[in-house]
């Protein structure tokens, strides 16, 4: 199988397993109001009705904050921002209202001409903002509660629920709330899977944003994914960073996730793609936001042999690692460990004990698409720490090609002459790789 047919081969996997792992799934979509009123529009309508074909349940919050703007100014009604709050008086609430219920037919009419069947609601229960240090928030209003049974009902019949912008109090008198929070309010009531913001905002990468040294960061700039811990430093390096809604998603995505949103993921909506790429596949398009159990080394099993073998053929193909076979795999079982990422595994290693004490770290392979990961690394100095608690007497590792890598994680170069007696004899002067050690 060629190198092409490989990838492909691979993307279709990723595919099947995605769609095993979030059948009936819940996932809320929020679609910034640049994107509807963009080319794109109909392509992430089309993308949302097949994601709602292949199983997953989908929740839309569109934001309308555009079209509110535009018909309070063809009725000279003239509005301020407190807070990045819409400050309105009271005759503005059914404009208000028919702007937000105008953008939510917008949407449900192009999940129609897709034969998908959408449902505007009015599932928010909300109170005023009231007046905060002596500010009248005038119409603007905070979410109370939401009607989740009700809402659970709409999906599990089929239907995609549509959220305008607006709340009503226990006597029915409307509020407007804000889009951004609501999406985030609806993922944390429904304990969403999945909480997309799919915004017309420059994705999160270095050219726009600190992003601090540790993190990864993909060969575009962009950084693909943050831990909660890393997104609260990643804020505090960014507090006078001019794109305040983004520092604000993320941080509603930290106490989203905190409070049991499985994932959340910041999409740049310009993007052709960008929410079938993001659910299907492991490093998907955008940013995101997630718990620290994402990814995890873990013992390798019998049946990740399969997978274990195809990330290493490229290694092997180049030279920088040895032939295996899944013989020989499974012989050395207890000795490997893989990085699993997302139910996927993206990286495996291996440590040897010989007869003398001595250990080797071997067999280190990371899929290419995630070497800017800091995976590799993670299983290097995983390693290390088992070594130290097998009680090793001597640590190293032989490479061809790795050597400015293995040194700069603290191994330094060392001699053929110091290897356990067996591991010399398989040594082959043809190959010549050199032995490196760390204290």
């Amino acid at each position: 199988m060629d190198n092409s047919t490989t990838k492909k081969a691979n993307s279709i996997r990723d595919v099947i397993r995605y769609l095993k792992k979030f059948n009936n799934a819940l996932v809320v979509i929020y679609l910034d109001e640049n994107i509807i009123d963009s080319p794109l529009f109909s392509s992430h309508i089309r993308d949302i009705a097949l994601l709602h074909q292949a199983g997953l349940k989908v929740v839309i919050i569109p934001g309308a904050r555009k079209r509110v703007d535009e018909i309070l100014s063809s009725a000279n009604i003239k509005w301020t921002y407190k807070d990045n709050i819409r400050i309105t008086n009271q005759e503005a609430m059914p404009l208000i209202k028919m702007a937000a219920f105008d953008i939510s037919n917008v949407v449900m009419t192009s999940l129609a001409a897709n034969n998908i069947t959408a449902i505007i609601g009015n599932w928010v229960r909300s109170r005023a903002k009231g007046i905060i240090n002596g500010f009248d928030f005038g119409t603007a209003g905070e979410i109370e509660t939401l009607q989740v049974e009700a809402i659970n009902t709409v999906l599990n019949e089929g239907f995609i629920p549509i959220f305008p912008c607006i709340g009503w109090n226990s006597v029915g008198h409307p509020y407007n709330i804000s889009t951004v929070s609501l999406a985030q309010q609806v993922a944390i009531s429904l304990k969403a899977d999945k909480l997309f913001y799919v915004m017309e905002a420059p994705t999160i990468n270095t050219a726009t944003y600190n992003v601090p040294e540790d993190f990864s960061i993909a060969e575009n700039g962009d950084v693909p994914a943050m831990t909660v811990e890393e997104v609260e430093h990643f804020i505090k390096e960014n507090e006078d960073c001019p794109q305040k809604q983004t520092i604000s998603i993320l941080r509603k995505s930290i106490e989203a996730c905190k409070q049991g949103v499985t994932r959340v993921h910041i999409v740049d909506g310009k993007l052709d793609g960008v929410l079938p790429c993001e659910i299907f596949s492991d490093l998907g398009s955008g940013t995101m936001i997630y718990t620290s159990n994402y990814g995890k080394i873990r013992p390798m099993e019998q049946t990740d042999i399969p997978a274990v073998l195809r990330l290493m053929n490229p290694f092997i193909e180049s030279g920088k690692l040895l032939p295996r076979t899944e013989n020989s795999l499974f012989e050395k079982l207890n000795d490997y460990i893989v990085y699993e990422y997302d139910g996927g595994v993206r990286a495996c290693s291996a440590l040897h004990f010989y007869s003398d004490g001595q250990a080797e770290i071997a067999a280190v392979a990371v899929d290419e698409n995630f070497a800017h990961m800091g995976i590799g690394p993670k299983m290097i100095k995983h390693l290390v720490e088992k070594a130290k608690f097998g009680n090793s007497k001597g640590l190293f590792i032989l490479t061809t090609q790795a050597i400015d890598w293995f040194e700069k994680m603290g191994f330094e170069l060392s001699t053929v002459e110091s290897l356990p007696e067996e591991r010399r004899k398989k040594w082959n002067p043809e190959r010549n790789s050199k032995v490196l050690r760390i204290k």
